[in-house]
């Protein structure tokens, strides 16, 4: 596969390893050691991919992402301390697409790495012309739009990958795991509890009352389904 990618870490064997391995896949990757170049790096070059380690000096990841994602739908894979949850939930809530506690597999960050951008190259051969809509929503594939009862929704990658995957089948129950798995299109789908972040976050911008929601349901201990409002 091709495709550009930056690791921004300040830890130099994980950046060297990280590379040396995304390289040998046919990657092209750049590195940075701290916040504010990965910052700068990733608004000034079209990378395909950002993975982006949370503690660094000068700004930290999470913030590099909150700042990324007023500006950009970049995939970014948070690379987090293994014990840090509230790192990790931080990470989600700011925009983050999924995140790998270290240590890690580098065989599994790879493998995640190959189906981003797989399913990314197959959304954009996919979805052109694509409308669906499901009560009061309207999801405009092509466009990467979504509309509640004709107003426009902002969403992020992961969100709206959430949202047409749950939209394809309304009333349909999906579990956690199932849900992750369909994110990342792959068995390695860390903590399944992201996916309540994920869902959070997306009923913040599609319920009239995220507290109590309507349209974005939960099942109790089965998972979750998107139902006509």
């Amino acid at each position: 596969m091709t495709g550009r990618i930056l690791i921004a870490d300040d830890e130099r064997d994980i950046v060297d390893t990280l590379a040396y391995a995304l390289s040998a896949e046919g990657y092209e990757v750049d590195s940075v050691s701290d916040g504010a170049a990965a910052l700068e790096a990733a608004q000034c070059t079209p990378y395909d991919m950002i993975v982006l380690d949370i503690a660094m000096p000068n700004l930290s990841g999470t913030e590099v992402c909150r700042r990324l994602r007023t500006q950009s739908i970049v995939p970014i894979v948070m690379l987090t301390a293994k014990d840090a949850e509230l790192d990790r939930v931080l990470g989600l809530e700011v925009g983050a697409d999924d995140y790998v506690t270290k240590p890690f597999s580098v065989a599994e960050l790879v493998g995640r790495v190959h189906a981003v951008l797989r399913r990314r190259d197959f959304e954009r051969a996919a979805v052109s012309g694509a409308v669906r809509e499901l009560g009061g929503l309207r999801i405009d594939l092509a466009r990467h739009r979504v509309e509640i009862d004709g107003v426009p929704v902002e969403l992020t990658r992961s969100e709206l990958k959430l949202l047409v995957f749950l939209a394809e089948r309304p009333e349909q129950v999906y579990s956690r795991v199932q849900v992750m798995e369909h994110l990342w299109d792959t068995l390695y789908v860390g903590d399944a509890r992201a996916c309540d972040v994920h869902v959070y976050n997306l009923r913040q911008k599609i319920e009239a009352d995220p507290a109590h929601p309507t349209r974005l349901v939960t099942v109790r201990d089965v998972g979750y389904k998107l139902v006509p409002v």
